[in-house]
């Protein structure tokens, strides 16, 4: 017989996906909190959120999963309730409805006033920057901007997050300076499209402006840009990189892709020949630049011919930081409509073959940093090291800085000198330079 649980109003908020949905978890918390709510983060509550990712299948899965896994243990007594929110929610809830009836409740990506409801809680408009984080104290993701415009054949973000919606840079400000009362030194811009910022506001491309005023937020050392689309890409943002010490050298621009035929099929709006100007563009205005990308391949009429023009293209442009994914066949977008006729096994052939040719440019970078000095912070303490990043690294998807814990003392969230000593794939190792 189920029994209830003797955990009294403990809400538990699970985030799983990328981190625009870390954002959310935080900001439904700090709502929570304000409300007088005891919650936590991924820890034992009697009331879980679940916050859901769909943007591909095994995101999906995970997150099925997940909610299969509380449903069963508010079957078992150890969970009162269970409620869904989410792009998972957004996306499949008459689905999910009919086939896991137990949830409580689900909720989209745009009802948190009615989940807060649920909750006995109320929403707050006035809480701007207000949020609970989860990352390390020394860097948060600032969200600057929600949904996507643009019509890329292969994405169900704009299915999920709906059309693109600059926030306010005085509201961003606002929310970045109380990160900095907090501890927080490093900011992590994201969006489905920073390169898009401000033009629905501003009518304009206004992400310069917007690093211009957040440079002046006292307390924050680094600022880094991530997800910047490649097409009409505001190239006043490398002036400001250029000249603002506290905007991290460093761009993560997601291609997808670089044979013509592909671009264009995937609705990209660019070709092979624009997007290696653009690149070239950007090393000559910041030489020091570190350049992260993301790849698709296995996308619907992908041949022989076409993945040898990437891997080459790869090989050329060397860049900093790679991540390769198989291309998922989305219901609802307009690749849908064409066959999935690439092989799973043949999709993650080519994954595993872009990675080694990454790996190896990689590692050459990395020999070539040995006896050179940087900047680190330190995000963690890992066993008999100490972990940190230099500029050129973004958390969980970069390199990281090992700097043995028997040789020197550092606090997490703290700035070290380093000199790099010696170098693997995607580790570098180092000493603390004393002054």
């Amino acid at each position: 017989m189920r029994t209830k649980s003797v955990k009294k109003n403990k809400i538990n908020v699970v985030t799983l996906g990328c981190s625009k949905n870390v954002y959310d978890s935080e900001v439904l918390m700090g709502q929570l909190k304000a409300n007088d709510k005891e919650v936590v983060h991924e820890e034992e509550g009697n009331v879980v959120v679940i916050n859901t990712c769909g943007f591909i299948d095994n995101a999906k899965e995970e997150s099925v999963n997940t909610i299969l896994d509380f449903v069963q243990k508010k079957e078992e007594g150890e969970v009162d309730k269970v409620f869904v929110t989410g792009c998972l929610s957004e996306r499949y809830k008459p689905d999910l409805i009919k086939e896991i009836p137990d949830v409580d409740q689900y909720f989209g990506t745009t009802e948190l006033p009615n989940l807060l409801k649920v909750l006995g809680a109320d929403y707050k408009h006035e809480l701007i920057g207000e949020r609970l984080t989860t990352t390390p104290k020394n860097y948060a993701y600032l969200k600057i901007a929600e949904g996507c415009d643009r019509p890329c054949s292969f994405c169900a973000i704009p299915l999920m997050r709906g059309k693109h919606r600059s926030t306010p840079i005085e509201d961003i400000v606002t929310e970045a300076k109380k990160l900095a009362a907090k501890g927080v030194k490093e900011l992590i811009l994201i969006a489905q499209d920073l390169t898009y910022y401000g033009l629905d506001l501003y009518k304009k491309r206004n992400l310069a402006e917007l690093l211009r005023e957040l440079v002046k937020v006292e307390g924050i050392e680094w600022i880094r840009l991530h997800y910047a689309f490649p097409t009409g890409f505001p190239m006043d943002v490398l002036e400001v990189m250029k000249n603002e010490p506290k905007i991290c050298n460093y761009l993560d621009i997601p291609l997808q892709h670089i044979s013509d035929k592909i671009l264009k099929s995937m609705r990209r709006g660019t070709t092979q020949a624009k997007t290696t100007k653009l690149l070239k563009e950007f090393r000559a205005a910041v030489p020091e630049m570190a350049i992260r990308t993301t790849l698709i391949v296995g996308y619907p009429g992908e041949t022989e011919e076409d993945f040898q023009i990437l891997k080459d293209w790869v090989e050329e442009m060397r860049f900093d930081r790679l991540g390769c994914f198989a291309y998922s066949h989305e219901e609802n977008t307009h690749a849908y409509n064409l066959e999935d006729d690439v092989p799973p096994e043949v999709k993650q052939q080519r994954v595993n073959e872009i990675m080694e040719i990454q790996s190896q440019i990689s590692w050459e970078m990395n020999q070539e940093k040995i006896g050179k000095i940087f900047k680190v912070v330190i995000d963690r303490k890992e066993g008999s090291n100490f972990v940190g990043r230099t500029e050129f690294d973004s958390p969980d998807v970069d390199n990281e800085v090992l700097i043995d814990a028997s040789k020197s003392y550092l606090k997490t969230g703290e700035y070290a000198t380093v000199k790099i000593t010696d170098a693997a794939d995607y580790d570098l190792y180092a000493e603390v330079i004393t002054e």
